[in-house]
């Protein structure tokens, strides 16, 4: 159904400036989408082309600090009299609006996409926090209880970031969002809670999740129960997920804001 349902066109190419040296005229132009824009940057004295020769900025939208000579200026081959500038685009991506769809199966697949939307970028955020409290405990070598007073204000931490938007999560959000922590960190929620706390709170917050009908201890099935969901990943992992979703919604999923430190 994700393979049907995904109409988006994929379109690439690279930005090619010819300029004619010798002559007083010249631009390297406008190419194409994702931020690039050829202009002329310079001229100067080019004996193997015979004449003068340009350079040409990518234009990229990069971080000031990130920019090196490398990704500012654009490569160029000289053929004969010709300066030939070559660069590379990243693909443009063209989406399609998909028909409303009706009936129970694809409601079902509706309220998957937007939820997953919205718990996906958590998950890899949770990812993230586990690689790093574990290499701290085990760089730091920390003992009982230098380690349960760094977990406790890890805890303190999250709570504050991400107290809000976990409460405004629906029931089955966050059911997802316990299925997708199992994928990217390779253990179910329920022993989370009993690797970095203790038993005891593991068992009161799966008391707590059997009231809303779902369950820390069952692991995530790539390939049965949950099939779809690792559709939806796979599709988020090559960049396609965005346009599924505006595929089916006629807009763009939800902006989740992760601070920076998670990802």
């Amino acid at each position: 159904m994700a393979a049907a349902a995904a109409m988006a066109l994929t379109a690439g190419g690279e930005c090619h400036a010819l300029a004619e040296t010798g002559k007083g005229d010249h631009a390297c132009g406008t190419a194409g989408t994702g931020g690039y824009t050829c202009a002329e940057a310079g001229r100067g004295s080019d004996a193997a082309a015979g004449g003068r020769s340009y350079a040409c900025t990518a234009g990229k939208r990069q971080d000031p600090e990130k920019q090196t000579p490398e990704s500012l200026y654009m490569q160029f081959m000289v053929e004969g009299k010709d300066t030939v500038y070559v660069d590379e685009l990243p693909p443009a991506r063209v989406y399609s609006k998909m028909p409303r769809q009706k009936g129970r199966e694809w409601r079902k697949y509706y309220r998957l996409v937007h939820n997953f939307s919205k718990a996906y970028p958590y998950a890899l955020a949770a990812r993230h926090l586990v690689h790093e409290v574990d290499s701290t405990i085990a760089a730091d070598n920390l003992k009982r209880g230098k380690r349960d007073r760094y977990i406790n204000e890890m805890q303190k931490e999250l709570f504050e970031d991400f107290e809000q938007p976990m409460r405004s999560m629906t029931v089955s959000q966050g059911a997802l969002l316990m299925k997708l922590i199992d994928r990217e960190i390779g253990k179910s929620s329920y022993m989370i809670i009993k690797d970095y706390k203790n038993g005891i709170a593991a068992g009161f917050w799966q008391g707590i999740a059997k009231l809303f009908g779902t369950d820390l201890k069952k692991p995530y099935d790539p390939d049965g129960e949950d099939r779809a969901v690792e559709e939806l990943v796979e599709l988020w992992d090559t960049g396609q997920f965005e346009g599924l979703y505006f595929s089916l919604f006629w807009k763009f999923p939800p902006k989740i804001e992760i601070p920076s430190k998670y990802r």
